[in-house]
C-alpha cells in the first residue's frame, strides 16, 4: 500500500527481466476497510504472500495482512506469509539515510526471491 507499491513495482519488473519471474502486486487503496478478499484471491492464484510496509515491522498493517490471511487462507499458501517494512530504528531526516531506512526494489527483490524459492 502507499509508496511502496511503486517500488514492489520496480521489483517485479527487474525479477521478470531478471529471471522471468511474473510476480502480482495487489495495491491496497486503503487499509480501512481492509481489503481482504482481494488479497485472498491473489494468495490463491500464486501460494505466496509478501506483505511490504513502509511503518515499522512491529504491529501495524502488514501483520494485520499477514494475520488474516494466515486465519482466513491458511490453507491457500504455499510457502509461510513473508512481510517486509522499515528498519526498526530511528526514522533518518537525510532523503539518503531515510531511502536505506525503507525497503527498496533490491531488498524486495531479495525477500521474493527467498520466497520464491520455498
Amino acid at each position: 500500500y502507499s509508496a511502496m507499491v511503486h517500488e514492489a513495482v520496480r521489483a517485479a519488473d527487474r525479477l521478470k527481466e531478471q529471471g522471468g519471474w511474473e510476480i502480482e502486486v495487489v495495491d491496497l487503496r486503503s487499509v480501512k476497510p481492509l481489503d481482504i478478499d482481494t488479497v485472498l484471491a491473489s494468495v490463491a492464484r500464486t501460494g505466496r504472500l509478501l506483505a511490504l510496509g513502509e511503518a515499522f515491522p512491529w504491529g501495524g498493517v502488514t501483520a494485520e495482512v499477514v494475520s488474516r490471511v494466515c486465519a482466513d487462507g491458511f490453507h491457500l499458501l504455499d510457502a509461510p506469509p513473508r512481510r517486509l517494512n522499515s528498519r526498526d530504528t530511528p526514522v533518518p531526516y537525510h532523503p539518503k539515510l531515510w531511502a536505506a531506512h525503507r525497503p527498496t526494489p533490491e531488498t524486495i527483490c531479495i525477500a521474493l526471491r527467498e520466497l520464491l524459492s520455498f
